[in-house]
């Protein structure tokens, strides 16, 4: 079995919507880059949504998504799992970031978004708890992982396009909401 750690958060200050995902996969521990595996869509969705080639340098990316107000992390910081699948993730050794003082340092989040559906189960399971959600608007969102990617050019297109989509109406929607 294999330790996994996540990365510090991606986040300025003034950062109004948090990104979770659920722990970094081999391919991003291994680059240190959030969402690296080259399959994976949240770049090209983000690009999209921002106007930034998703092919960009990451660090340029990175300031993209903070000049956007948009902050990255994942909800779990340690686990043990052998490759990247979240469903191979051992529940024992599951241990949760500290929510409570990232929101206190970032006051300003009011939305949170889950880059699928074990963002959102962990979140849920370990976290929500702790905090109080009433200023928080907390949404499941499609996951962008490669696991859930094993589809024709074609199908990937059109599901890169579904996330787009469906990402830019939260983000259309919470600017409403400001």
């Amino acid at each position: 079995m294999t330790e996994a750690r996540s990365f510090p958060p991606l986040a300025a200050s003034g950062a109004h919507t948090l990104i979770l995902g659920s722990m970094p996969g081999q391919a991003s521990l291994l680059a240190g880059e959030y969402y690296a595996h080259r399959r994976n869509t949240f770049w090209p969705v983000m690009g999209q949504l921002l106007g930034f080639a998703p092919t960009a340098p990451y660090a340029e990316r990175v300031e993209a998504l903070k000049q956007a107000g948009i902050a990255v992390w994942d909800v779990l910081e340690y686990c043990i799992r052998p490759g990247s699948l979240d469903a191979d993730i051992e529940p024992d050794s599951i241990r949760v970031n500290n929510f409570t003082a990232f929101l206190a340092e970032h006051p300003t989040i009011r939305h949170i978004y889950f880059n699928g559906s074990m963002a959102e189960s962990s979140f849920r399971k370990y976290v929500q708890a702790e905090l109080d959600l009433s200023k928080l608007t907390c949404q499941r969102l499609p996951s962008t992982s490669p696991a859930h990617a094993s589809l024709s050019g074609v199908d990937r297109s059109n599901t890169t396009l579904a996330a787009t989509a469906e990402y830019t109406s939260c983000l259309i929607n919470q600017g409403e909401q400001r």
